[in-house]
């Protein structure tokens, strides 16, 4: 389980996408796109102070993760 701070975006049931907190029961904001969904899930997460991100596609299974900055990423690229 992520930290409280950290977001996931999903396609709900209607078609739509949301963008919800890890710890929350209910989305933040949904969107018609997947791209307008992560787009508020970035800008959440930096306003926040960072954190990860956590992108879903449409079978539910997890696309991409991202750490958003200033986030401690677990595992950064080397060089």
């Amino acid at each position: 389980m992520g930290k409280p701070r950290d977001r996931m975006v999903y396609q709900r049931d209607d078609g739509s996408w949301a963008n919800k907190r890890e710890d929350a029961t209910r989305p933040s904001s949904t969107h018609r796109t997947q791209r307008e969904a992560i787009d508020a899930a970035r800008g959440m997460l930096q306003n926040q102070g960072g954190g990860e991100l956590t992108i879903k596609g449409r079978d539910g299974l997890i696309r991409d993760k991202d750490t958003i900055s200033p986030g401690n990423d677990p595992f950064p690229p080397r060089g």
